[in-house]
C-alpha cells in the first residue's frame, strides 16, 4: 500500500475531522452523481448538450455573464483567457504575482504553449495594488488577480482594493482576469457577490472541485466573444472531450450542496484558527483567515506531524491536519488548514483537545 492510500484509508475511517473531509469511494461518488435528480437529462456530445450546457447556464447566472465555456482543467482555461488578452490588445506580457499559480504550479505553460512573458506585479506575499499596477515598467495584456492568492495564505484584498486595481489596469490597456479557483468563498471577505465580483473583470476562472466537491473541470465566463474564442482554443489543447457529464453532474451537485454552506465554513474557519493559534509556538495566517482555508506553522519538523496526524488516524479514528512541509525555519513546519463540514462539528474547545492529542504523539524534542 502506498504511503497515499494509507493517509486516504486512514481519513475515511476517521469519525472526527478538524482539516478536509473524508475522501469518498468510487462507489459513493457515483451513487452521487444522480442522487436528487428526477430528469432525464440528455448526454453531452464534445461539450454540447445535457449536464455541461446546464452548468454553463447555472454558472453564468451566479457570475452574471454574457456567456460560459466549460473546461476540463482551470490551467487549459486560464492558458486560453492569457492568450486572448496578448491576441486582443497585441501585448504578450502578462500581469502576475510571483506566488501566483501560473508562474508556481503549471510548468510555465503560459510562455511555453502561448509565447507570453510574464511580468511579476508584486514582490510581497499580498496581492497587487493599484499603486503597483500603475508602477509597473512596461504595458501588459492581461493583469491577472488571484482571489484568494493560495501561496500567500489565501489572502484576498478589500473591496476597496479590488476595485482600484481593477481599475488601475484598465487605465494601463490590460484587461483584468480572475483566477477565481477559489471565488465561491471570496463572497464573504470582500461582502459582494460572485456576480459583483466577477463584474469588476474582463473574464473570470472558477473551479468545481477544490471548494464545492466535484470530480473535477472549470468554467471560464465572458462575454461571448470571448467564449466562442474560448471554444475554438480548449479544442486544440485537446480539451474537447467526448463525454464530461460526471464532471459536470458532480460540479451541479456541488453548487446544490456545498455553496450554501461555504459561508458556514468561513465563520468556523475564524474559531478554529484563533483555537490552534493558543498551541505552544503556533502562527496562523492570516489571521482572522480570509476564506475556510489559511496557514498553521508548529515548532516541529514536517515528517514527524505527517506521523504523528497518521497514528492519531489509526489509533483514535481522528484527523487533525496533514501535508506539512518544512520551511527556511529549522524544525518549523506548515500546513494548510481546510474547514469544511466535518469541522462545523468542532467548538473551539473540542479543536483544543483534539490539537494536544495530536501533539502528544510528536516525539520528545
Amino acid at each position: 500500500m502506498t504511503d497515499r492510500a494509507r493517509r486516504m484509508l486512514a481519513q475515511r475511517g476517521c469519525d472526527t475531522v478538524l482539516s478536509g473531509v473524508r475522501p469518498a469511494s468510487v462507489r459513493e461518488q457515483l451513487a452521487a452523481l444522480g442522487a436528487g435528480r428526477t430528469d432525464e437529462l440528455a448526454l453531452d456530445f464534445y461539450g454540447e448538450g445535457g449536464a455541461v450546457e446546464e452548468l454553463e447556464r447555472r454558472v453564468g447566472a451566479l457570475l452574471g455573464t454574457e456567456a460560459v465555456a466549460f473546461f476540463p482543467t482551470g490551467t487549459m482555461a486560464q492558458q486560453v483567457a492569457m492568450r486572448y488578452g496578448a491576441e486582443l490588445t497585441g501585448r504578450t506580457a502578462v500581469g502576475l504575482h510571483p506566488l501566483s499559480h501560473p508562474l508556481v504550479h503549471e510548468r510555465d505553460a503560459y510562455a511555453l504553449l502561448s509565447g507570453l512573458r510574464a511580468v511579476r506585479t508584486a514582490d510581497a506575499p499580498r496581492n497587487p495594488t493599484a499603486d503597483d499596477v500603475a508602477a509597473l515598467d512596461e504595458p501588459v495584456g492581461t493583469l491577472l488577480l488571484e482571489l484568494p492568492l493560495r501561496d500567500a495564505g489565501f489572502v484576498l484584498p478589500s473591496w476597496d482594493e479590488l476595485v482600484a486595481v481593477a481599475a488601475a489596469a484598465r487605465e494601463r490597456g490590460a484587461r483584468v482576469h480572475l483566477d477565481g479557483a477559489r471565488l465561491w468563498e471570496s463572497t464573504v471577505h470582500l461582502g459582494h457577490s460572485a456576480a459583483e465580483i466577477a463584474a469588476l473583470a474582463d473574464s473570470t476562472y472558477v473551479s468545481f472541485y477544490k471548494s464545492l466537491g466535484g470530480h473535477s473541470g472549470a468554467a471560464l465566463a465572458g462575454s461571448a466573444e470571448l467564449v466562442r474564442y474560448a471554444r475554438a482554443w480548449r479544442h486544440r489543447h485537446g480539451g474537447n472531450l467526448f463525454q464530461q457529464w460526471p464532471a459536470a453532474l458532480a460540479a451541479l451537485a456541488g453548487l446544490d450542496r456545498e455553496l450554501p454552506r461555504l459561508p458556514d465554513y468561513v465563520g468556523h474557519a475564524k474559531v478554529v484558527a484563533e483555537a490552534l493559534a493558543t498551541l505552544p509556538g503556533a502562527r496562523v495566517h492570516p489571521a482572522p483567515p480570509h476564506t475556510h482555508q489559511f496557514r498553521l506553522w508548529l515548532p516541529h519538523p514536517a515528517p514527524a506531524l505527517d506521523a504523528a496526524n497518521l497514528a492519531l488516524a489509526e489509533e483514535e479514528r481522528a484527523w487533525f491536519v496533514t501535508g506539512w512541509r518544512d520551511t527556511g525555519l529549522p524544525g518549523t513546519a506548515l500546513a494548510e488548514v481546510t474547514v469544511a463540514a466535518p469541522a462545523l462539528e468542532l467548538d473551539a474547545d473540542r479543536v483544543v483537545d483534539l490539537a494536544h492529542r495530536f501533539l502528544r504523539r510528536l516525539p520528545p524534542s
